[in-house]
C-alpha cells in the first residue's frame, strides 16, 4: 500500500462521476479542517493479507496524526500512487477496514472520499517540513507477524554536471520532465479524461477493443499489425548487436514450484491463474519464468559472461482492475521485450547497465518520443555507489529524478524506468533496467570461481523499449502536441501515396508504385473513383509522409510534386517535385537503418476493406 499523508488546513471533495467499480452507498460531498489528509493506494501485495494491511495502514496514520497534533483525518482513496492496485473490491475492503479501525480508537473524527468515483477536491497544505510524507505498507505473513520495517522514500533531482536539486522546484515546470516528477511525488494528478491515443488508435484502423474476449485483450488490424511487428523487429535489431540470444519460453507455469510461487509472489502483480488436472497454474506477467529456467540448467562458465538472453514474450498477461484497463495504456495482455542478463557481479553488473539505459534513451529518439528518467535504488546501494549514479546521469545528458528506498523491498536494489508523457501530462512508462539480487538464489542459478566457490550473480531484467503496446500508446499520444501529426517514417504503414488524376494515369501510378515496392519502399495507389481533393485529404488523415499527385504533366516527365509531411504545417502544405529516384533517395535516408516489412494491406485502395 501507497500512503502520501498531507497535513491540510482544509480538504474537501465533491464525488461527480461513477466508474464501473464505484462504491453505490457514499458521502457525496464532505470536508474536514486542520486534517490529516491520507491520500491512499491499496496495492495487489495487500490482497495477501489484507488485515495486516489495514492494521499497518493505521498504525502510521494514527502515529502521524499524534505526532502532527491532529485528530481529524480524511481517507482518500488514490490510485495515481501506484500501478500495482489491487482489485476493487479488496480495496474497498482495506479502506473500510482501515476506516473502522480508526473509528474504534476513540478521539479521532474520521472520514472517507468514495472509492471509484470520479471527484473534484480542493486541499490546503501546511508549510511545515512534517507536512508531506509519504509512506509503504508491505503486509506481513499474518496478524501475529512482526510489522514491516518501515519503508522511507527520499526524492530529488540530479543534473548531468553532478548537482543535487529540490525536486519540488522542478515540479513546479511546465515540461514533461516536472510530469513525472509531479506523479512520483503523488501530486494530484489530472481527472479521468480519456487518453488521447484511444480514439486515434481506432479511427486510424490499428487497433481496437475485443468485445469477445477478456477486457485488455485487443484485435489488431493490418496497420496496426505492421506497426507492431515493425517495433519487435526493432528491439530485436537493438538486441542482436548488443550481443542478446533470443529464446522462446511457454506462457504458462505451475504454482507448485517453489522458485515460481515465491517470484509470483514477490512480482506482486495480479496473475492469470486457473487449474489444468490439479495442478495451480498461471499465466506469466513477464518471460522471467522461463529465462532463469533455462539458466537454471545451463552450464555457466564465468568465461561466458555476461550472458544476455532475450523474448519477445507475447503474451504476458496482468489481471489489471477492470476500471484502470483503457486503451494500450493498461492491458491484461501485452508483448513486452525482455532481455535478462546474467553477470558475474555486481561490478560487471553495472557496466551492462549502462550500456542498456544508453539502449533506452536510444529508443526514444528513434521512435520520436521524447522521454524522461527516474532512477531508484536503496540506501545501502547509494552511498556506496553514489558516484556511479552521478556518471550514468551525465551520460544520459539530462537532469534525473532519483528515489532513495530506505531499504529493499522488492528483488532489486536499482533500477531505471524512462518514461513518456501523455497529452494529459501522465508518464507512460516504457524501458526499464533493473538489478536483481535475488533470482539467482531462488532459482538456483550459479557458476563457479576457479578456485571452486559457487556464485550466483546478480541478473539484469531489462525491457529496451518496454511493452509495445505502450510503445504505440506513447507515439499516438505524442502526436497531440504536433502541428501535422505523424509517424516516423519507417513506423508509416503507408510511406509513399499515389494519387492518380484520372483513370488514365492509373497504370502509371501502379508502375512507379511497383517500382518503389521493389526499392523497399511500402507505397499504395489511391485508384478509387474519388476527386483529387479527397483522396489527398485522405491520405493526410492516414498520415502518409509522401503524397504525390500523378496528372498528364507528370506522365509525361516522369517529375512528380510531392507533398512531404514532416515539412508542412497545418493548413500550409509543403510541396517538393522530385524525379522517382529522388524519392526513393529521400525515403531511404528517414529510414536509413531501420526494419522494414512490406504493405499489409492491399497496394490499390480500391481493394482495402474498411475496418472501422
Amino acid at each position: 500500500m501507497r500512503l502520501l499523508l498531507i497535513h491540510s488546513d482544509h480538504i474537501e471533495y465533491e464525488a461527480r462521476k461513477k466508474t464501473k467499480v464505484a462504491e453505490e452507498v457514499v458521502v457525496p460531498k464532505d470536508a474536514l479542517d486542520e486534517a490529516l489528509a491520507v491520500f491512499c493506494a491499496v496495492e495487489s501485495v495487500d490482497e495477501e493479507n489484507i488485515e495486516d494491511a489495514v492494521r499497518q495502514a493505521a498504525d502510521e496514520i494514527v502515529a502521524t496524526a499524534r505526532q502532527l497534533g491532529t485528530t481529524n483525518i480524511m481517507i482518500y482513496p488514490y490510485a495515481h500512487l501506484s500501478s500495482d492496485l489491487a482489485s476493487p473490491d479488496a480495496a474497498v475492503s482495506v479502506l473500510t477496514g482501515i476506516q473502522e479501525t480508526l473509528a474504534g480508537i476513540g478521539g479521532f473524527v474520521v472520514k472517507r472520499a468514495p472509492f471509484g468515483w470520479y471527484k473534484a477536491f480542493s486541499l490546503s497544505c501546511k508549510g511545515h517540513p512534517l507536512a508531506e510524507l509519504s509512506r509503504t505498507i508491505v503486509p506481513g505473513e499474518g496478524t501475529t507477524a512482526a510489522p514491516k520495517k518501515e519503508i522511507e522514500h527520499e526524492f530529488f533531482v540530479l543534473t548531468p554536471e553532478g548537482d543535487r536539486k529540490d525536486a519540488a522546484e522542478y515540479a513546479k515546470e511546465d515540461t514533461p520532465f516536472a510530469a513525472l516528477i509531479r506523479k512520483e511525488l503523488g501530486y494530484p494528478g489530472p481527472e479521468g479524461a480519456e487518453p488521447v491515443h484511444v480514439d486515434l488508435m481506432r479511427s486510424k484502423e490499428l487497433v481496437d477493443y475485443e468485445p469477445r474476449a477478456d477486457v485488455g485483450n485487443h484485435r489488431w488490424m493490418p496497420r496496426g499489425k505492421l506497426i507492431r511487428d515493425l517495433l519487435s523487429d526493432y528491439v530485436l535489431s537493438q538486441v542482436l548487436d548488443y550481443g542478446g540470444m533470443p529464446v522462446e519460453t511457454p506462457v504458462m507455469y505451475d504454482l507448485a514450484d517453489k522458485a515460481i510461487w515465491e517470484h509470483a509472489a514477490k512480482f506482486g502483480e495480479r496473475q492469470y491463474r486457473f487449474k489444468s488436472g490439479n495442478r495451480d497454474m498461471m499465466l506469466r506477467f513477464a518471460a522471467c519464468f522461463g529465462m532463469f529456467s533455462i539458466m537454471h540448467d545451463m552450464h555457466i562458465s564465468p568465461n561466458t559472461l555476461p550472458m544476455k538472453l532475450y523474448e519477445l514474450s507475447t503474451y504476458s498477461f496482468r489481471h489489471e482492475q477492470k476500471g484502470e484497463v483503457i486503451g494500450l495504456k493498461r492491458l491484461r495482455a501485452f508483448t513486452m521485450p525482455d532481455m535478462h542478463t546474467l553477470c558475474r557481479d555486481v561490478d560487471g553488473a553495472l557496466a551492462a547497465f549502462e550500456e542498456q539505459l544508453a539502449i533506452g534513451w536510444k529508443s526514444g529518439e528513434d521512435l520520436e518520443t521524447p522521454l524522461v528518467g527516474v532512477f531508484r535504488c536503496t540506501r545501502d546501494f547509494y552511498d556506496q555507489y553514489e558516484l556511479w549514479v552521478k556518471k550514468i546521469v551525465a551520460k544520459s545528458g539530462v537532469p534525473m529524478l532519483i528515489e532513495i528506498l530506505s531499504d529493499r523491498v522488492h528483488y532489486w536494489i536499482a533500477k531505471v524506468d524512462l518514461a513518456a508523457i501523455d497529452a494529459q501530462g501522465r508518464p507512460i512508462e516504457n524501458p526499464t533496467v533493473q538489478i536483481d539480487v535475488e533470482s539467482a538464489n531462488r532459482f538456483d542459478i550459479k557458476y563457479y570461481t576457479p578456485d571452486g566457490t559457487e556464485v550466483h550473480p546478480p541478473i539484469l531484467h531489462c525491457s529496451p523499449t518496454g511493452s509495445i503496446e505502450r510503445v504505440i500508446c506513447a507515439l499516438l499520444e505524442n502526436t497531440a502536441a504536433q502541428e501535422v501529426p505523424s509517424f516516423p517514417t519507417w513506423l508509416a504503414p503507408t510511406q509513399v501515396r499515389l494519387v492518380p488524376v484520372a483513370e488514365r494515369h492509373a497504370c502509371f501510378a501502379e508502375e512507379i508504385a511497383t517500382r518503389l515496392n521493389a526499392a523497399g519502399i511500402r507505397a499504395d495507389v489511391d485508384d478509387r473513383d474519388e476527386s483529387v481533393n479527397k483522396k489527398v485529404r485522405e491520405a493526410g488523415m492516414d498520415w502518409v509522409p509522401y503524397v504525390a499527385v500523378i496528372g498528364d504533366q507528370e506522365a509525361e516527365t516522369g517529375r512528380l510534386m510531392v507533398t512531404i509531411r514532416k515539412l508542412s504545417e497545418k493548413k500550409k502544405p509543403y510541396k517538393e517535385t522530385m524525379t522517382e529516384s529522388e524519392l526513393i533517395q529521400a525515403v531511404k535516408l528517414e529510414t536509413a537503418g531501420k526494419p522494414f516489412r512490406p504493405l499489409y494491406t492491399p497496394r490499390l485502395l480500391s481493394r482495402k476493406p474498411r475496418f472501422v
